[in-house]
């Protein structure tokens, strides 16, 4: 039985994220001329500092010098939290933008845009915004009828706004 590189990378470096209370997100290993670059992507509920990348980048540069992994041809590695705009797969996601509005495609189709309210293992409780001096409204999804979904970035809440005033 095989195993491949990506599984290879995760055995050997999800340990070594999880001793620092983070999460292994992704692995990608991308050719980069005659290099190839080694992308790891970490996070956590309180969110990942550059300190937390760069305790990760020694930790991980150092278990895969000690390691045949990843072969002989040269490599950069990259240790990141993901991006703003990464889709919400997993349910630790939606927890973690519990209070963020999100974009979600519907399996049934159409388009919802919503902040989440509460997760639990079955789907969101959602706020849906009133349209036109509308009220909100509230909505129940389950994670069986989201297609994909993603965090929309807020440059200024209303309810934020209040908050200073």
């Amino acid at each position: 039985m095989s195993t491949t590189q990506s599984e290879r990378l995760r055995g050997l470096l999800e340990p070594l994220v999880a001793a620092r209370d983070l999460d292994l997100e992704e692995i990608e290993v991308t050719p980069a001329g005659r290099r190839r670059v080694l992308r790891i992507v970490v996070d956590s509920d309180d969110g990942v500092q550059l300190d937390d990348c760069a305790a990760v980048s020694r930790e991980v540069s150092q278990a895969l010098d000690e390691s045949d992994v990843m072969g002989g041809a040269p490599y950069t590695l990259e240790v990141t939290s993901p991006g703003a705009d990464r889709p919400l797969t997993e349910l630790r996601h939606y927890r973690r933008a519990t209070g963020r509005l999100i974009k979600a495609q519907l399996h049934e189709g159409g388009e919802l845009i919503a902040r989440i309210m509460a997760v639990d293992e079955t789907g969101l409780d959602l706020e849906v915004p009133g349209v036109k001096g509308r009220k909100p409204t509230e909505r129940r999804v389950a994670f069986d009828e989201i297609a994909k979904a993603r965090v929309e970035l807020e440059f200024s809440r209303k309810d934020e706004k209040k908050e200073e005033a």
